[in-house]
């Protein structure tokens, strides 16, 4: 309201000629606000739907000569819509309490659904519709999959150096920590969310309108009416909850016509969490949430033009064959490798069938592959006729799971939130298996090696080395470092930290702690043989190294580490631990092996010591010592399930915590 306000005052002499009226004003400005409406000054008026419900503002306004009414952000009538507001739709009642005046209603997304409900809600059947293209021929949009994302948005920016932008999150404390990132990286940026008091609100938005801060990083809470024509980029560090969310607040980027690149990162874990915050509605609401997320997964994941599937689904078709002439969007820019998936959805079906309908993506993606996991040993599945059905070259548990997730959108399954993502199979793919259809799927990005917290935990099979001669290297000096200190290679530095090495070239301790997989502990304890060899090695080979090795990090101020050292320093049960914090065991764990592999030192024996005797837990230290990887699941497999898999945790983070830290 604020911004549009001081748009018009700008095209006119009189300050009143046009005012907000809501709660942020102080008791003097809403008097001058209601005396130039009274005289006639304010020619127009910005009124939220809350505070038109108030009954003095009606009286107030009952007693004005009102000539007209728009109401602008129309899809929050509809339940349909991305934001909806139960307030927007006593809109008529009130406004015919008033006066029986003109009603425009105006809106920038709205699918055909939305159209309908605004339409009934404010009896305007009748009325004239106007309706631009949804295409905005100028934007770029991309979409990539959300790993390293903190160095990959700090590096997108840098490449548009002075450029204004969005960077958009979906918590408050995401906002404040990206904008500190942003920040002490020498990037000019500002939050914005609901949770700062108005004044550093206005203040930080009227800097970035003004040019004194390029970068806004906000919650959606930023951009309602934004009309700010030159914002060059717009990321989204997470997926928002719905296409019309997205196309929304992509819509800032290049309103002037110029250029407008629009970036977001992906995971299904974030997927996943805004299906978590569904949790508990009432079912329609449910209904409709899980529909528009799932739409918004197809779009991120589909393989086709995405300027095609956007303006499909606010029901326009993009009459260009694609926007491949000028590449305006990923797919469209670098076409994906697409396969006739029909025979691997029958089996993914045919494999939910044989489960009974039970079980999570999770546990259906582990068994079509074949992968015994210990919870597949205990129900006995690695037995069934149908386990490791769709196992091949190339078709590991990640391939599965993308499988699923396409299936889901075309579907075929059913995830069911209210049962904890139980996987069901729908009628259509009940009729599926009877009757199989071409079906083309995507091979579409490996979304599940993302970001884990702050610390990345290696897994097997990283992205590989962009240097192999370098990589080699590290490799050999690993080993003589290892015979030398007595200790599996991997103990020193796992595969994926090579490798990340051997992209990046680090040749300070501080960029070394950037490295995937390598804390503060390892930094120090091995780091410095190998910072000599990649820097002897950088100049022998005049290698230019990559911009994004000057990303600092913001001390990591994660309270959950802070309270999960402190608990174990006290020695208190590690249930206990949990259930302060109000997570589960394997939350905890997870969080004990961050703090672990970034080479902090925790003690686990008062813990350990009740559960596995003496003996048992040299016997496992000698296999870790021996192995060739600390893979949970190849040491219960050699230990014959005689740990479980919390036990098995346990002991593999006392012995890196005591050997490698």
């Amino acid at each position: 309201m604020k911004n549009q306000v001081d748009a018009i005052r700008g095209l006119s002499s009189e300050h009143g000629i046009a005012h907000f009226y809501n709660s942020s004003l102080t008791k003097t400005e809403a008097k001058q606000v209601k005396e130039d409406v009274t005289n006639g000054v304010t020619k127009l008026l910005y009124v939220a739907p809350e505070s038109l419900t108030k009954e003095e503002n009606v009286a107030f306004l009952k007693g004005i000569k009102i000539s007209f009414f728009g109401i602008d952000e129309a899809h929050c009538i509809s339940e349909w819509g991305h934001d909806f507001r139960p307030e927007y739709r006593r809109l008529r009642s009130i406004i015919e309490a008033i006066d029986r005046v003109p009603i425009i209603a105006l809106t920038a997304t709205a699918t055909p659904k939305v159209q309908e409900d605004i339409q009934k809600n404010l009896g305007m059947v009748g009325a004239r519709v106007f309706k631009a293209s949804f295409n905005r021929p100028n934007l770029y949009y991309e979409i990539r999959p959300k790993k390293d994302v903190k160095k990959e948005i700090i590096r997108f920016i840098k490449q548009h150096q002075g450029k204004s932008g969005v960077v958009y999150c979906l918590s408050r404390k995401k906002v404040e920590e990206i904008a500190e990132l942003l920040q002490v990286n020498g990037i000019n940026a500002l939050p914005y969310h609901a949770g700062l008091d108005s004044a550093t609100r206005a203040g930080n938005q009227d800097a970035f309108l003004m040019e004194d801060c390029d970068v806004i990083v906000a919650t959606i809470a930023f951009g309602m009416g934004i009309d700010k024509p030159d914002v060059r980029f717009v990321v989204h560090h997470d997926i928002p909850k719905s296409l019309e969310s997205y196309y929304q607040e992509t819509g800032r980027a290049g309103r002037d016509g110029g250029e407008g690149i629009c970036l977001a990162f992906y995971s299904y874990k974030d997927i996943e969490k805004l299906e978590k915050f569904l949790h508990g509605k009432p079912v329609a609401e449910l209904e409709i949430g899980l529909q528009l997320i799932f739409e918004m997964v197809s779009y991120s994941e589909t393989a086709v033009c995405r300027r095609k599937q956007l303006l499909h689904y606010f029901g326009e078709e993009y009459k260009d064959s694609d926007c491949a002439d000028g590449g305006m969007c990923d797919n469209c820019a670098n076409p994906k490798e697409k396969f006739k998936g029909q025979d691997e959805v029958k089996t993914l079906l045919e494999s939910i069938l044989g489960l009974n309908e039970v079980f999570k993506a999770k546990y259906v993606a582990n068994f079509v592959a074949g992968k015994a996991s210990s919870d597949i040993k205990s129900f006995g599945h690695n037995q069934h006729a149908l386990f490791g059905k769709g196992k091949g070259e190339d078709k590991d548990e990640k391939y599965w799971d993308a499988i699923i997730r396409q299936c889901i959108i075309y579907g075929y399954i059913i995830k069911e939130i209210e049962n904890y993502g139980i996987l069901k199979v729908s009628d259509k793919g009940k009729a599926f298996i009877e009757n199989p259809i071409p079906v083309e799927l995507v091979k579409s990005h490996d979304y599940s090696d993302v970001d884990n917290g702050d610390v990345i935990i290696p897994q097997k099979g990283g992205a590989g080395a962009a240097d192999e001669a370098l990589f080699n290297v590290l490799k050999e000096l690993r080993k003589s470092l290892g015979k030398e200190k007595g200790l599996p290679p991997y103990v020193i530095f796992q595969d994926p930290s090579l490798e990340d090495m051997a992209t990046r070239y680090p040749i300070t301790m501080e960029e070394l702690t950037n490295i995937s997989g390598v804390g503060q502990g390892k930094a120090k304890k091995f780091g410095a043989e190998f910072l000599e060899v990649i820097e002897r090695y950088v100049e022998d080979n005049n290698i230019e190294r990559p911009l994004d090795m000057v990303v600092k990090s913001v001390v990591d101020k994660s309270a959950i580490k802070v309270f999960v050292i402190q608990s174990l320093d006290r020695k208190i049960p590690m249930e206990e631990i949990a259930k302060m914090k109000g997570r589960d065991l394997d939350e905890i764990l997870t969080e004990i092996e961050h703090i672990v592999q970034s080479g902090t030192k925790v003690n686990l024996n008062y813990c350990l010591d009740e559960e596995v005797d003496e003996e048992d837990q040299e016997e496992v230290f000698e296999y870790f010592m021996e192995a060739e990887s600390d893979d949970v699941e190849e040491a219960l497999e050699e230990f014959e399930d005689a740990f479980s898999e919390e036990e098995m945790r346990m002991l593999r983070i006392k012995f890196l915590s005591e050997v490698a830290n």
